[in-house]
């Protein structure tokens, strides 16, 4: 049994999820293997919501996965985001997961890929 902010977690799978489950905390890390300022991220990510974006950068920042770095003081802001050293021990992770999906998507005769991909 694992235990953090209180919320207990019956296996290491699940603590793992925690971190990197949901829609696009996967997807924001392994384009943050690169550090990138706010708007690489959104012309990357056009299917996140700008709102959506921003909590999962939170989060992940809040997690300790990903340092945010204001540039200037005064607006326009730069904002560049790059992943800790925490953050970049699960990169060999993620990879595996994109590799995976490659490998079912060319298996499988229910997936098809679109151009590009």
């Amino acid at each position: 049994m694992y235990c953090i902010d209180n919320k207990e977690y019956p296996c290491s799978t699940s603590f793992t999820m925690r971190y990197i489950g949901g829609k696009w905390k996967a997807v924001i890390l392994m384009h943050l293997a690169e550090k990138k300022r706010y708007n690489e991220l959104r012309k990357e990510l056009p299917m996140i919501t700008e709102r959506t974006l921003s909590l999962q950068l939170k989060e992940l920042e809040s997690d300790g996965l990903i340092t945010r770095t204001v540039h200037t003081s005064k607006p326009p802001l730069r904002v560049e985001y790059e992943l800790t050293a925490f953050g970049r021990t699960l990169i060999p992770l993620l990879e595996a997961i994109a590799q995976w999906g490659k490998e079912t998507a060319k298996r499988s005769k229910k997936i098809s890929t679109l151009e590009g991909v």
